[in-house]
């Protein structure tokens, strides 16, 4: 799924952080507080990789400051850069969410650049991209789908960053709409209300996704062009590459008891339905364990 390359994306609010904007201070180490605390319930769970050398070491140490993102204004500057492309997601995100919540509060995106000091930890490709629930913010280090190609096998293409930022964007829904106090952490484990929480979020990037086509901006071109089977495809590969059963069995052992964000088979059946049916089809938290 590409964008129109006549779209406006100029009204973007996504700012970037990181050891090229301003350094001050130490860093966590390659994995940091993130991955043990935000990474399992909100993000994407590395920590079976804690030794992998493709992930940032975050040597360049804690950035305090913010630059706004410059040249994102096009669709076609989106199709050319990560960096647009994750800018002009979040213009796309916040047209689409803002029809579906009432009274809808949008995050704030911040491009992560090396890494940055968060309420939540530390940022880095290391971590993945995340929701930061206290800061309302969604963090993503863009070289995080290259360590996805290089350490997971995915394609990690245009779709499936989309669907990545999506699913963030569905962890901000799921907060400011009351989801995350209704279904509080209680624990791991395949029905889990932490699974239950991941699948919805993957099940609302595929509601954005189905939809986002109809999105326009003020002149009336929409965002992005119809995506091609082989670009569902790769977003379908992202939600198998991030499946607690995948990734765990890159180390040599599953263990359902520990699962966090459900296995890959339900992480694409659950992007699917939201794809295919719309938001209607998105309550996790509503079904039986057996039927997740």
């Amino acid at each position: 799924m590409t964008f129109n390359p006549n779209a406006d994306i100029s009204s973007n609010r996504t700012s970037r952080r990181g050891r090229n904007t301003a350094i001050a201070g130490g860093g966590v180490g390659v994995i940091g507080l993130l991955v043990f605390l935000v990474g399992p319930l909100l993000g994407v769970d590395l920590s079976g990789f804690i030794d992998d050398p493709a992930l940032e070491s975050g040597g360049g140490g804690n950035i305090s400051n913010e630059a706004a993102m410059a040249q994102c204004d096009t669709g076609a500057d989106a199709n050319k850069s990560t960096d647009c492309r994750m800018a002009g997601a979040q213009v796309v995100l916040d047209d689409y969410w803002s029809q579906q919540v009432e009274g809808y509060t949008p995050p704030q995106m911040t491009i992560v650049d090396g890494q940055t000091s968060t309420q939540c930890g530390t940022a880095s490709n290391a971590v993945g991209p995340f929701y930061c629930p206290p800061e309302q913010g969604v963090y993503i280090d863009p070289t995080f789908f290259g360590v996805m190609r290089d350490r997971f096998g995915a394609s990690a293409d245009e779709l499936a960053q989309l669907y990545i930022v999506g699913h963030e964007w569905g962890h901000h829904i799921q907060n400011i709409t009351g989801t995350m106090d209704r279904y509080p952490n209680n624990g791991t484990g395949p029905e889990s209300n932490g699974v239950r929480t991941e699948l919805q979020a993957d099940c609302y990037a595929g509601a954005w996704l189905g939809d986002v086509t109809t999105l326009t901006d003020d002149n009336g071109t929409p965002y992005l062009e119809p995506p091609t089977q082989t670009q569902i495809d790769d977003a379908l590969n992202a939600a198998f590459v991030v499946g607690d059963d995948y990734i765990q069995g890159q180390s040599g052992m599953v263990n359902p008891e520990s699962f966090t964000h459900g296995t890959s088979e339900q992480r694409q059946r659950w992007f699917t339905d939201g794809f295919n049916k719309g938001l209607s089809s998105c309550d996790a938290f509503a079904v039986p364990g057996s039927q997740l």
